[in-house]
């Protein structure tokens, strides 16, 4: 009889523990956490995803936007193991570049990606390597003969210092770094003014006009599949010529593959995780929240939870000589 009871109270306790999940989120709010400052690639991204995400989550939380810039989202991550909520409450966007950063300088990023709880990724980013066209670098032989050229960054982490970095230890171009900005808005700004004189940035965040008038030089594209970038521009790999070359642009381009990545703190409960994965993947086939992407010309190519934490997973494995290598290309 005490058997059969005790059955009886485990069954029912199973039963209402994803009944009770689906209540957590009845009155609530949820933050979308953009680690950057509002105006560039991120936060469009983010933002974009918090206008349609509540309408798939059980209880129709309200969900609301904060912008926790800093050290290129390095910020924004750490926080999601420190103030921010743990409950499934919060989930960061971030530059996924940071990932690299963690794997070859541990001690100094302090923090695991491999035990976050990873949503997912909007898109993968097409990445670019432009200069502003007044510098008159009109592609790589002009690249590849300056003496020296000014690339922004927002941090050491971020994937537009990566993608100089790449370019200066890969192919010895002569990048300078300048670094600092708190996002690309500024960066941009920056580069209109004169201050810079080239960036490596998404291609999907460049701006319309910057295209369409030539105001900026295409050079080099790091992205390998079929994308929207012309295709006179060319891939990097074009232009390795060894097989350690080849490799490095291989281990690098994990982090495009993310391109847009959401994860939320390691604390949070597995039934919420699962929730909020839900709504993540719905939301990515939400015609409403399809209509605004593209009305943004905001590219939509969605990677689950699981797929990304795979992706990571395999960051993470890489053998000690090959994380040397990235180090030095990111010192």
């Amino acid at each position: 009889m005490k058997t059969t009871i005790a059955l009886s109270v485990a069954a029912t306790l199973a039963c209402a523990a994803p009944a009770m999940a689906q209540d957590f989120y009845k009155g609530k709010t949820v933050s979308v956490v953009i680690g950057y400052t509002p105006g560039g690639g991120y936060d469009t991204y983010g933002r974009l995803l918090s206008r349609h995400i509540g309408r798939h989550i059980p209880g129709a939380p309200t969900v609301m936007v904060q912008n926790l810039p800093g050290a290129g989202s390095l910020n924004a991550v750490r926080q999601s193991e420190a103030t921010l909520p743990k409950d499934g409450t919060a989930i960061i966007m971030f530059n996924p570049a940071l990932v690299l950063d963690a794997l070859v300088n541990p001690q100094q990023v302090k923090f695991n990606f491999t035990e976050s709880n990873w949503v997912g990724s909007i898109a993968p980013e097409v990445r670019v390597c432009y200069t502003w066209g007044k510098t008159n670098i009109k592609n790589w032989d002009d690249l590849a003969a300056a003496k020296e050229i000014n690339f922004g960054a927002t941090g050491r982490g971020s994937t537009n210092f990566v993608n100089a970095a790449m370019l200066k230890r890969i192919f010895n171009i002569n990048v300078k770094h300048v670094l600092g900005f708190p996002g690309s808005a500024e960066l941009k700004l920056a580069i209109e003014r004169g201050e810079l004189d080239a960036d490596c940035g998404s291609y999907s965040s460049i701006p319309a006009e910057w295209l369409s008038d030539k105001k900026i030089n295409l050079i080099v594209s790091f992205s390998a599949g079929p994308s929207d970038v012309p295709p006179e521009v060319p891939y990097a790999g074009k232009f390795a010529k060894t097989p350690e070359q080849k490799e490095l642009l291989d281990i690098f381009g994990a982090s495009g593959e993310l391109g847009r990545p959401v994860i939320t703190s390691k604390a949070v409960p597995a039934d919420r995780v699962k929730i909020i994965r839900a709504a993540f993947d719905a939301t990515m086939t939400d015609p409403q929240f399809l209509e605004e992407a593209r009305k943004l010309m905001l590219p939509v190519v969605p990677v689950d939870g699981e797929k990304a934490a795979q992706i990571i997973r395999k960051v993470f494995q890489a053998n000690p000589e090959t994380i040397t290598k990235v180090r030095e290309i990111m010192e």
